[in-house]
C-alpha cells in the first residue's frame, strides 16, 4: 500500500511520541522474568506495530517451545496470518497482515473463565473484532495459561535459540494483568476520517505483572531510563537486548513516517532493506529497483541520504518517480526505474564520478566528490515542479528552495532537463546494485544525528536545517500539504 494525504489524519488528539525499531538482522528483543506468578486466566495485550518485512515473526512469547502444553505466543505465521497460541489450542486469522506502510493496532483479550468458548480469547485489529479464522480452538474453561508465570517473557522473539525475530516498529505496548479489557479502553475511531487511533491508557489498572512500554527513554539498562522502561507505575522494566539508542524512533501510530517499501522491489531483485526499511544495500550485479511507502501530489518535502558504501561503482540512485508510470515489478535491470523523474545518481560507472542529476535519462553532472558518510539533502517542491540538492549542507549549483521560482541549475521542469511533475503523483524511489549502500532519513533516522534539526512543524530529526516551507515526509504533514 502507498500512503497519500487523503488517507492521513493531521489531528490525532492523543499523540504517541516514540516507538522502538526492531531489526531482525541484529536479533533485537526485550526480556523480563516476573519475580512472582500472578493471574494466569485473565490478561489483555494491546500493541501498535508496523512491519518492515513479511513472514514468520514473534511479537510476544513465553514458556518452553520444546515442551508440549507449556507455551504462550502471539505471532505472524509464514503466510502473514496472526496466530494466538495457548498450549495446543490456537486461533489463526484469515486476515493477512501484509501492509508494510501502515500501523496496526492489535488487541488480544483473554479470560478463560468465560463459559462461552469464543469469549475466552478475543482479537481486535484496528478496533474491529476478528471473527474469521482458519483455525479456531479456544482454551478449556478456567485453563491456566503461561503468561505471568516466573519464566522469561519475550517481546520480539520466540527464544533466541530459535530466532524468528520481529522486524519493524512497536509502540504503546501494554499488558493488563487480571482483566479482559474492551478495545475501547485503548483506542477510538476518528470522527472525521473514521481511522482507528490510540487514546491515553495511563489511567488503566495494570495489575501485578502488567506493564506499559512507551519507549520514551534511550538507555540500555533495565531501569526507568532504559528503552524497555515500564511507565505503568509497576516498574516491571524489560531488559534491552541488542537494541541501541538509535532504535528509539519518532515513527509512531499517530505520526507515520515514510520508509522504503520491500513490496516495491523489481522482479529478480533482492530485498536488502534493513533498520526499519531505512537502510538500502545492493546485492547483485544488476540494478534492483525499489520504491517507498509514501506518495505526494502537492507540498514541499525534505529528506536526507547518507552514503555508507561504494562511491565508485554505478547503480546507487534515489529521487522521485512518477507513481502512475512506476512499473517497478515489470523489469529486472536498468539503471533507473520506469517513469523516473529527478533521480540522483550517487555513483556512476560510465566515466563520470560523484553526484549527478538524472532526469528521464537526461543527465547533469556536478563537480562534487562523494565520500562515505557524506549526506545528500533532497528538496522536493511539488507545487512548482523543482528538485534541489545539497551536499553536506551546501546547495549544489546554487538555486533557492524557498523561492518557488528557480531550481538548481537546469534540473527544473522549465530547463533543458525538463519533466513537469507538478500535478502528478510522485513517490520516492531509485535503484541500487553491487556494493552500493546508503541510509535514508525521512525524519526518523536509522543513523546518529550530530546537530538535530526539525521542520517548521517541529517534526523530524535531520543533520542539516530544513528550509522554511519544507517538511518531513510523515502522515501529519502529508494530511496538511500533500
Amino acid at each position: 500500500m502507498i500512503i497519500l494525504g487523503t488517507n492521513s489524519i493531521k489531528d490525532t488528539g492523543y499523540n504517541v511520541a516514540n516507538s522502538l525499531r526492531f531489526n531482525k538482522g541484529s536479533s533485537d528483543n526485550l526480556t523480563r522474568t516476573p519475580s512472582s506468578q500472578s493471574n494466569l486466566q485473565k490478561s489483555t495485550f494491546s500493541f501498535w506495530l508496523k512491519r518492515s518485512t513479511l513472514g514468520e515473526q514473534i511479537i510476544f512469547s513465553t514458556g518452553s517451545p520444546d515442551t508440549a502444553g507449556s507455551l504462550f505466543q502471539i505471532y505472524f505465521s509464514g503466510n502473514d496470518s496472526l496466530h494466538i497460541e495457548t498450549d495446543s489450542p490456537s486461533l489463526v486469522t484469515n486476515k493477512k497482515f501484509r501492509d508494510v506502510s501502515a500501523w496496526y493496532h492489535i488487541l488480544v483479550a483473554v479470560d478463560t473463565t468465560q463459559g462461552t468458548a469464543s469469549n475466552r480469547i478475543k482479537i481486535y485489529v484496528n478496533g474491529v473484532q476478528e471473527t474469521s479464522f482458519s483455525l479456531e480452538q479456544y482454551p478449556s474453561q478456567n485453563a491456566n495459561l503461561h503468561f505471568n508465570k516466573t519464566n522469561v517473557h519475550y517481546i520480539g522473539v520466540l527464544d533466541p535459540t530459535y530466532g524468528t525475530y520481529f522486524d519493524g516498529y512497536m509502540a504503546e505496548v501494554v499488558e493488563i494483568d487480571g482483566t479482559q479489557n474492551a478495545v475501547t479502553d485503548f483506542g477510538e475511531f476518528d470522527s472525521d476520517s473514521n481511522i482507528w487511533k490510540p487514546i491515553d491508557v495511563s489511567g488503566l489498572t495494570f495489575g501485578t505483572n502488567g506493564f506499559y512500554l512507551e519507549f520514551k527513554e534511550s538507555g540500555t539498562g533495565t531501569n526507568a531510563n532504559g528503552m524497555g522502561a515500564d511507565t505503568s507505575g509497576n516498574t516491571n522494566h524489560f531488559a534491552v537486548n541488542n537494541l541501541t539508542a538509535i532504535d528509539q524512533s519518532t515513527d509512531t501510530c499517530t505520526n507515520n513516517f515514510a520508509t522504503g517499501n520491500p513490496l516495491a522491489i523489481s522482479s529478480g531483485g533482492t530485498n536488502n532493506f534493513s533498520d526499519g526499511n531505512l537502510t538500502i544495500r545492493g546485492s547483485n550485479s544488476h540494478n534492483t529497483r525499489y520504491g517507498s511507502t509514501f506518495a505526494m501530489t502537492s507540498g514541499k518535502y525534505y529528506f536526507e541520504t547518507k552514503i555508507k558504501g561504494s562511491v565508485t561503482f554505478g547503480g546507487g540512485s534515489i529521487g522521485i518517480v512518477d507513481y502512475d508510470n512506476f512499473n517497478i515489478n515489470g523489469s529486472t535491470g536498468g539503471a533507473t526505474p520506469s517513469g523516473h523523474v529527478a533521480v540522483i545518481d550517487f555513483n556512476t560507472n560510465d566515466g563520470d564520478s560523484g553526484l549527478r542529476f538524472n532526469n528521464n535519462d537526461q543527465r547533469n553532472n556536478y563537480a562534487v566528490t562523494l565520500n562515505v558518510n557524506d549526506i545528500i539533502g533532497h528538496y522536493v517542491d511539488m507545487d512548482n515542479g523543482f528538485y534541489y540538492l545539497a551536499h553536506n549542507g551546501t546547495l549544489v549549483n546554487s538555486g533557492d528552495p524557498t523561492s518557488g521560482a528557480n531550481g538548481t541549475g537546469n534540473v527544473n521542469r522549465t530547463g533543458n532537463l525538463s519533466y513537469d511533475f507538478s500535478g502528478k503523483t510522485m513517490t520516492i524511489g531509485g535503484s541500487i546494485q553491487s556494493t552500493d549502500y546508503f541510509e535514508v532519513n525521512f525524519g526518523s533516522p536509522s543513523f546518529a544525528i550530530s546537530s538535530g534539526n526539525t521542520d517548521g512543524n517541529g517534526y523530524g530529526n535531520f543533520e542539516y536545517a530544513v528550509p522554511s516551507g519544507y517538511y518531513a515526509l510523515n502522515t501529519k504533514n502529508l494530511a496538511e500539504y500533500g
